[in-house]
């Protein structure tokens, strides 16, 4: 499997080129630690992330998979989430967004890959064009281990023959965007096939949830976190999650500076402190 960076360079962008091989580079998805399966509140999400527990053990079609929501929804948590127990399998993983393109090799050749593509609806014509061509080398590495799952017999009947050396693992596929794939705002054949397999529609934690969430957090972090500041967060600020962890984290880490817990007075002092 041959997947090129794009942050090397429109001119090296491509899947199956001749630039050189793209370099893996460090994990880089953001301020915090990647959080995994096992952090996700479902809230009403129990199904995509009953399906991810079980992937890739799954009944019925592996890739693609498409998952659509709005924000704090947990699309791009439960893509990250699948980062880690993949590479723990020995397969590679691929993970594309707006912003960036990463790669991790599998041990060996033959072993599987999974791309995780991220924010489909933001990524722009050098992305898109990335993301097709993992389809289309997705659907070609998928046919290819199906013939050659196909004629066992026939391979056991020439002694001679070595094992395909060149053989690649299949690459599979999941996504995610924040609206249904059919609205995505992307080239019509990538738009037919992010829309071709499973779709989940994932929703919003609603107050419960997002109470959980960030108490969950919070006990990851060591942080004590009262009711209060809670309520107070939930009340004055946006309830999207993501924000709402942004904002516990830059709490957290001005608390440490300051010697001082977790309080509502506290936070209302780091924000007037980042008002310019």
């Amino acid at each position: 499997m041959m997947l090129y960076s794009s942050v090397s360079g429109p001119d090296e962008a491509g899947v199956g080129g001749s630039a050189a091989p793209m370099r893996q580079i460090p994990l880089d998805l953001g301020p915090t630690s990647v959080m995994g399966l096992d952090e996700f509140v479902q809230g009403r999400n129990a199904e995509a992330l009953s399906w991810l527990r079980s992937w890739p053990e799954v009944g019925g079609l592996r890739s693609p998979a498409y998952f659509w929501g709005g924000p704090g929804s947990g699309k791009t948590h439960l893509l990250r989430a699948m980062i880690e127990p993949t590479l723990a399998r020995g397969w590679g993983v691929i993970w594309l967004n707006a912003h960036t393109c990463q790669m991790w090799d599998a041990a060996t050749p033959a072993l599987p890959t999974l791309a995780l593509i991220d924010e489909c609806e933001a990524l722009d014509a050098n992305h898109q064009h990335l993301a097709f061509n993992l389809f289309i080398e997705s659907a070609a590495s998928q046919a290819a281990q199906a013939a050659r799952s196909q004629a066992p017999e026939q391979t056991s009947l020439l002694p001679e023959a070595a094992p395909d050396e060149d053989a690649t693992g299949p690459l599979y596929i999941l996504a995610a965007g924040a609206v249904p794939a059919v609205d995505l705002p992307v080239r019509d054949d990538l738009r037919t096939r992010l829309g071709w397999g499973l779709t989940f529609a994932l929703s919003p934690l609603d107050e419960d949830g997002l109470r959980a969430a960030l108490q969950r957090e919070a006990k990851r972090r060591g942080m004590a976190l009262g009711d209060d500041l809670v309520s107070y967060l939930l009340t004055r600020y946006s309830r999207d999650l993501a924000f709402l962890m942004n904002l516990l984290d830059r709490l957290d880490r001005y608390a440490l500076a300051e010697h001082r817990v977790l309080t509502v007075p506290l936070l209302k002092q780091m924000l007037a402190a980042e008002t310019p």
